[in-house]
Parts: C-alpha cells; structure tokens; sequence
C-alpha cells in the first residue's frame, strides 16, 4: 500500500510514518528508511538524531538520497519511509551553487509516482505548509506551489492519505492498518 502523510511540521507524522512502514513490511522483507534532509544547522543535526533514535531497533536500513530520488536503488520488494518530500524539493530546487531550478517540482513529482509504483508499498511524509494568509517572497512563493504540487500528485496516486496534526491522525482518504 502507497500512503501520504502530510501535516504541520514537529507535529508527530515521522514517527506514525515509521509505524505504518513497519506494519507493511512483510516477513524478513527489507525496511528501508529513505533520508533526504541535508542538515543546514545544529537544529537539524538534532532532528535527524532524534529521528535515528526512534526507529534504533526496528530494522530500517538507511538510504541517504538527498536528490535525483528516481535514480535510488533498493530492493523494492521491501517496504519504504521517505521522509520528507518537503527536504527533497528543497534540496533540489535551491542548488548548492546559489542557482534555482525552477522546475524541480515537475521532476520530483514524476520520480516520486515512479518510486510509488516500483514498491507498492512506500509511507512518503510531507509538510503542510499551505495555511498562512500571509504573501511570502516570489520564490517562497515558487517552493510552496511547487511542494502542492507534488502533494497533489501523491494523494492522487497514494492508496491512503492522512493527516497528522497535534499527534491527531485524520484519513483522509483510503483505509490503512491500524
């Protein structure tokens, strides 16, 4: 089963995420946890601890794919975490030459349903960053659109869609393990 989760950020959707995965994971099937965060900060350098901690013992093998998600190579028929969708796109939209791809978006939504239909079964965790009235910088903007985006495309192409919002989990669409 594909599921997409989405929600406010710190907000509880890694840690179901990996909870979901596991239930998927079939007898002695690998358990792959796909990491795009590049660490800009000690913030995030402790978020990506606190996340390795969760899943110690639970039998995740990490893959570090910060970019280019439709060249990974796995064993796909393993259950799958990719976490976060939002990191991808940002690695992959702000280079690290000071350029912008303005449409990476386009690209990393295709490789995405891709990777959904490769596996079959894949958790891909999201941030809902859509609920500010506020105007933001022209490619504030251009991320945000482009993050809808591929959210769009994987509640479309997802078997489940749910949102996590203070630790509450809503389906939105679908039926999941429980």
């Amino acid at each position: 089963m594909n599921i997409f989760i989405s929600g406010g950020c710190k907000n509880g959707k890694s840690y179901y995420a990996q909870h979901l995965a596991k239930k998927q994971a079939l007898d002695n099937a690998p358990l792959y946890y796909i990491a795009t965060m590049e660490p800009a900060d000690e913030e995030d350098q402790a978020r990506i601890l606190r996340h390795q901690q969760e899943r110690d013992g639970w039998g995740f093998t990490t893959l570090e794919k910060s970019s280019a998600i439709g060249d990974l190579h796995a064993d796909f028929s393993g259950s799958f975490l990719l976490d976060s969708v939002t990191a991808l796109l940002s690695n992959e939209m702000f280079r690290k030459d000071g350029t912008v791809d303005r449409t990476a978006h386009l690209r990393i939504a295709e490789e995405l349903e891709q990777l959904a239909d490769q596996s079959g079964n894949i958790v891909f965790v999201s941030d809902y960053i859509y609920s500010d009235a506020m105007k933001y910088e022209e490619l504030t903007e251009l991320y945000r659109k482009g993050l809808a985006w591929i959210d769009r495309a994987l509640a479309r192409k997802c078997d489940a869609v749910i949102e996590v919002s203070y630790g509450n989990i809503q389906l939105l669409k679908g039926d999941i393990l429980r």
